[in-house]
């Protein structure tokens, strides 16, 4: 009577889904380091050849950490959107983190603001594509 025998009890699966209260580490690891990422040259740029000091490391924390707040809320709540809200929010998303990191640079608002409006449609866009083709 094999097919009988009691069984372990099955580990909960750690996924991002919107059902679930789990998060997998890759969830977790992904926007911390683009966060890291961001932060970095986001210091990098606002320093602008001068010495390093501790207001420009608390700069690059203070972007990573809204980045990659931004980047994981994204993530975990973006699917329960429509296609359509969420390609948009990604894009209005890249677009504002693009167009703010250019604007670091001392460029004119203009130019910062189509370089920023460039990449939330492309992005938003790219992301519309993927979500209508990998519908369920």
């Amino acid at each position: 009577m094999a097919h009988a025998a009691p069984t372990a009890p099955r580990r909960p699966q750690l996924t991002t889904g919107a059902d679930t209260r789990h998060v997998s580490r890759s969830a977790l690891v992904l926007p911390l380091l683009l966060g890291l990422v961001y932060g970095v040259w986001a210091a990098f740029i606002q320093r602008q050849m001068g010495p390093v000091d501790a207001g420009n490391v608390f700069y690059g924390i203070l972007c990573g950490v809204v980045f990659a707040g931004c980047v994981f809320a994204l993530a975990r709540f973006g699917p329960r959107l429509a296609r359509e809200p969420h390609a948009a929010a990604w894009g209005a998303f890249a677009g504002i983190a693009i167009g703010y990191l250019f604007s670091l640079t001392n460029e004119s608002v203009l130019r910062s603001t189509a370089i920023g409006l460039a990449v939330a449609v492309a992005t938003g866009l790219t992301a519309f594509y993927r979500y209508y083709t990998h519908e369920d």
